[in-house]
């Protein structure tokens, strides 16, 4: 890995998420006092929807100017728009319905049946267009420096909607890409590559359950990319492994870190 990882592990998922949670509220915080917005890209899964969760119920939440936030996805199911499966109706759920957001912030990946029709390649190649118009010179790239950039980590090694020795794990152009043929359903979707993902500040991913130990102990015992796509996923200035003990359980000793205090 280009940066060596940081590993935060917590008593449970529930704390993780917490932790997660306010994590991100300080991070959000300290960006906007910095450059007066702040740039997140959202994750879906169970361990992403938990963290929103938890910043919906969160009484530090009211310290984020939600006004001056810029929304995006790092993959999305190419289903109908508002279909129940769909992150972004996930995360509407979740969080963003309950608090005052920029809608011409929140950067939804396409929908199918949309402007592209069924063609998920058309879709990603729009996302694409609207990262890089969103990038500013400062962003030395096609898409802008997300402050943070949150994953969930599948218990194959996944990352947004990149599957080991799938095509869209060996990308190196392109910023976002469609996904055909998935190995879970369904198997059509958009996603950041890697490239994007490397552009954020930094890179959160996040694991929690027994079904995920295996996945973080071999994507943090140096695999390639192709193998394990979550080894390939890293920031420009932090990367960091949020676990839960029981996703942490097979991670050797000189990894881990002291329990985190809650």
């Amino acid at each position: 890995m280009t940066h060596t990882p940081q590993i935060a592990v917590h008593p449970d998922a529930q704390e993780m998420a917490r932790a997660a949670a306010a994590r991100l509220i300080t991070r959000v915080v300290e960006a906007q006092t910095s450059r007066g917005s702040a740039s997140v890209v959202l994750t879906g899964g169970r361990n992403g929807n938990a963290l929103l969760a938890a910043l919906a119920e969160s009484p530090a939440r009211s310290s984020v100017d939600w006004s001056r936030i810029d929304l995006w996805w790092g993959d999305e199911r190419f289903l109908p728009e508002g279909d129940p499966e769909r992150n972004a109706t996930q995360a509407t759920g979740a969080l963003l319905s309950s608090v005052p957001l920029d809608p011409e912030r929140v950067h939804v990946m396409p929908a199918a049946g949309g402007r592209w029709g069924d063609d998920a390649d058309a879709a990603a190649a729009a996302y694409a267009g609207e990262l890089a118009a969103a990038a500013g010179p400062e962003d030395h790239g096609p898409v802008p420096a997300f402050d943070v950039l949150l994953l969930g980590v599948g218990p194959d090694t996944h990352v947004a909607s990149l599957f080991p020795e799938h095509p869209g794990v060996r990308e190196e152009e392109r910023t976002v890409v469609g996904v055909h043929g998935a190995p879970k359903p369904p198997p059509t979707r958009i996603s950041l590559t890697l490239p994007a993902i490397r552009a954020a500040r930094e890179v959160w991913l996040l694991a929690a359950g027994p079904d995920k130990a295996e996945a973080v102990a071999l994507a943090l015992s140096g695999p390639g990319e192709v193998q394990a796509p979550a080894a390939g996923a890293y920031g420009r200035s932090r990367t960091l492994w949020m676990l839960d003990r029981s996703a942490a359980a097979r991670l050797p000793r000189d990894l881990l870190p002291p329990p985190a205090v809650s």
